[in-house]
Parts: structure tokens; sequence; C-alpha cells
């Protein structure tokens, strides 16, 4: 028996290109126009993959390499969030500037957790376990601080009279920067909220089936579930509070008032 959730052959490519298909053909039939960045995901996101892949052969031996490794996702996931909070690419004017401060919201999150699940010794100090659960914390408050940063780029243009209005009144630049952008940016933390209440109930995630098809038990495998659920909760949370005070402080976006 396979101890793979899926065959690797010709029948995975097919289908692989038949999804790719279907997904760029409802992306222009659709009329929103995601029909190339959907091929050119799939491009990528299969060479990184392989490339991935090969490289972690090697990496998950060695506690050292597994940390410069776990720094490479920070810096991949920094310049990620960077472009997408800013609304530019990570070549246009200034947005260089903002990448570190991105950075603290995602490190912010996930640190503090990745450190109290490894002290705690319950997960292992090893590449092969300190990779995959720093990955998806990274890649947790990475989606939480884009999500939130966008949010509040749009509200804060979207109200630009309001923050006006209320530094008019005297409020600080901050305090009114989270007067008219704090209500929204908890929306960020819809999508890890929905995931942890409905586990179990309406999809069983990576960690829950990874651990079944190593040979884990039903038990050990919500127990890994539950872990990685709850320290994504953890991570997310301090993201969003970290990118909001950057936000509001004018440490990442050049049109908030300092």
């Amino acid at each position: 028996m396979s101890s793979s959730v899926v065959d690797v052959g010709p029948r995975l490519a097919a289908v692989l290109i038949a999804l790719t298909v279907l997904a760029a053909v409802a992306g222009r039939l659709s009329g929103l126009g995601q029909d190339r960045p959907v091929v050119i995901a799939v491009v990528r996101a299969t060479v990184q993959l392989a490339a991935v892949s090969a490289v972690l052969l090697v990496v998950v031996r060695s506690l050292l390499l597994s940390a410069v490794f776990v720094v490479l996702m920070l810096t991949v996931a920094t310049l990620t969030s960077a472009g997408r909070v800013t609304g530019h690419t990570v070549r246009h004017p200034g947005v260089l500037g903002r990448v570190l401060p991105t950075a603290l919201p995602i490190a912010g999150g996930a640190a503090p957790v990745v450190a109290l699940v490894l002290a705690s010794g319950a997960v292992p100090l090893r590449g092969i376990a300190v990779i995959p659960i720093a990955g998806i914390l990274i890649g947790g408050a990475m989606t939480a601080t884009s999500l939130a940063g966008r949010r509040l780029r749009d509200e804060l243009h979207d109200r630009r009279g309001e923050l006006e209005a209320a530094l008019a009144l005297g409020l600080l630049p901050r305090d009114a920067v989270l007067l008219v952008g704090r209500p929204v940016v908890a929306t960020a933390l819809v999508p890890g909220l929905d995931q942890t209440r409905t586990v179990g109930l309406v999809t069983l995630p990576g960690a829950f089936v990874g651990v079944l098809l190593g040979g884990g038990s039903p038990l050990d495998a919500g127990a890994a579930q539950l872990l990685v659920l709850v320290g994504l909760l953890a991570a997310q949370v301090l993201a969003v509070w970290a990118v909001t005070e950057l936000v509001a402080r004018g440490s990442i976006l050049d049109d908030v008032p300092r």
C-alpha cells in the first residue's frame, strides 16, 4: 500500500493540466481576467515545488541549513506581503524601504509560536519537523499581514475625509488611523477562524492527513492538527495587531499621516 495520498505519474500530470485549463478558462469566460495569472501561478508552483523538494532532501539533515531555509521562507513571505500591502511591486520606488517594517508582523507573529512549540518539546528540534511547522506559521502570518494591510490601505483611502476630520478635531495621527481602520482589520482573521471552527466537519487539513499517512493514529493526527491550528491563530492575531500598529504609525504606507 502506498504511503502517498497521490500516485506520482502520467495520470497526475494529466489531471493537473486539466485542472489548470479548467481554472484558466473559467478565469477568462467569467470576465475576471485571471486566465494568465492562473497559468503563471501553476507553472511557478510546479517549478518551485520541484526545486524545493530536491533541496529539502539535503536541508532537513542539518539544523543549521534548516534555519537558513526558514530565513529564506521569511524573506519571500516579506517581499510578497510588502507588495500586497503597498499595492506596488518591489521594483517600485520606495517599496524596498517598506520591506523591513513588513517583515516585523510576519516574524513577530510566527517566531513566538515556533519558539514556544519547540521549547515545549511538542515538536522535536529536527529539520524534518521545524521546516514544515515554521513554513505553515510563516505562511499564515504572511496571509494575515497581507489581508489586514490591504484592507487598511483601502479603508484609509475610501474614508480619507473621516481621517482628516479626526485629525482636525485634534486626534494624534496614530489614533486617527486606528479610529478609521481598526474596525475592519479583524476580517483578516476570518479564514483562520473559520478553518479552526469547522475542522473535522468540513475538511481534514494537511497536518491531520499527513500524520495518518505516516502511520500515526487518529488521536495523534488530531493532536498535530490542533497544534497547527491554534498556533496559526496565535501567529495571525499577532501579525494583524503588529501590521495595524505599523500602518497607523506611518511605517508601511506612504500616504498615512505621521
